[in-house]
């Protein structure tokens, strides 16, 4: 599988086409695809995850900080966020993309803004989401969370905001694994009309894929917004 570096500039649609968009409720979602077999999805996968990782780490510390407040700008170009809108982001680890330029945003547009927080059981692999604030403590996989008891189910959201290693224009996303967005999300694809929460990937513009074969347990992306502007995906 081949990482395809993207040099040309995305065009994106204005505002009021976009905010139709997270609006609608399309018949295009439920596409079907051919699943692989499970061992070659895997290991296809594996080898995948460590050629975007090992770019992802390479990123210097500075360019990392530019490329993501110019993804936070693409998000208030594509994504006008209104006030009192419940927005997911995450707490980044020192190599992904940092959303803390977009909390910033959403906080100054009046939205309401959650990050997961993962079940403290070792043998837990579920994941809530609760308010960003108060005192924030390390969970065992290294993120920072916050220690307020407050949950949101993961259907009241309006947008979530995902970190992610790789991604294609079938909205097919890479994480790292663990399978919590997909667990969190799941109802989505049991939903005939209405797909809320709109599910947006955070990306570098290379963690671009020409294709990334779907598990079947993927929720696919309705989007992903990289430094250098919005991706649709068609699947979302």
């Amino acid at each position: 599988m081949q990482v395809r570096l993207r040099a040309e500039s995305l065009t994106c649609s204005s505002p009021s086409h976009l905010l139709l968009w997270f609006e609608s409720n399309g018949s295009h979602r439920h596409l079907r695809v051919a699943l692989p077999d499970s061992s070659s999805l895997s290991a296809a996968r594996r080898s995948l995850r460590a050629r975007l990782n090992a770019q992802r780490r390479a990123l210097p510390a500075q360019q990392r900080a530019h490329l993501s407040r110019l993804v936070a700008r693409n998000v208030d170009r594509a994504l006008p966020l209104r006030p009192e809108w419940r927005i997911a982001a995450y707490s980044a680890l020192p190599w992904e993309l940092d959303a803390a330029p977009l909390v910033a945003l959403a906080e100054s547009r009046g939205c309401r803004v959650f990050v997961p927080r993962i079940d403290r059981r070792r043998t837990s692999a579920a994941m809530r989401f609760v308010p960003l604030r108060g005192p924030m403590a390390v969970n065992r996989l290294g993120i920072a969370e916050p220690q307020v008891h407050d949950p949101l189910g993961a259907r009241w959201l309006d947008v979530v905001f995902l970190p992610l290693l790789g991604f294609d224009r079938r909205g097919v996303r890479l994480g790292s694994g663990g399978g919590f967005y997909d667990r969190a999300f799941a109802f989505r694809q049991l939903r005939r009309s209405w797909h809320a929460p709109r599910l947006v990937g955070l990306a570098y513009a290379f963690q671009e894929v020409e294709r990334i074969d779907a598990a079947a347990h993927d929720v696919l992306l309705d989007a992903v917004v990289t430094e250098e502007g919005l991706v649709r995906c068609t699947t979302g």
